[in-house]
């Protein structure tokens, strides 16, 4: 299953298995490719650090500088945008990953499609993880 939601800016995609075990498959995959992990974010986890409760929410921020570093030259604030970030999270025992779609980051910072392509990767590294 795949929605996209607020006129294309985010991805959902139903992913086979558990947030963890999802999180561990993307990041296998990512690692696999060479692309840079530069954060696993629980936020489950922080949320019980302060006496509160989430449902498993796991935030992965990843990237490759060979294609982030022209979107940035190009445009300095895609910066807020990358690198890439990609939630998977529980919704009411299905797991889900989110991201905001290529496009949308591409409009956002008035990119030229030659500059975006590098963007598209995160549909195929997401399609890869959401099966089992």
């Amino acid at each position: 299953m795949e929605n996209r939601s607020a006129s294309d800016r985010v991805v959902t995609k139903t992913a086979a298995g558990s947030v963890a075990e999802v999180a561990a498959r993307f990041r296998g995959i990512l690692e696999g490719k060479g692309v840079m992990v530069f954060a696993v974010i629980d936020q489950a986890a922080a949320a019980q650090t302060v006496g509160l409760s989430l449902r498993d929410t796991v935030l992965i921020v990843f990237g490759n500088p060979a294609a982030g570093t022209p979107v940035m030259a190009a445009a300095p604030l895609a910066g807020l945008d990358l690198p890439l970030k990609v939630l998977i999270w529980d919704d009411d025992g299905v797991t889900r990953i989110s991201y905001y779609s290529p496009a949308s980051i591409a409009e956002r910072h008035h990119l030229e499609p030659a500059t975006a392509a590098g963007l598209s990767a995160i549909d195929v590294l997401t399609d890869a993880a959401i099966k089992s």
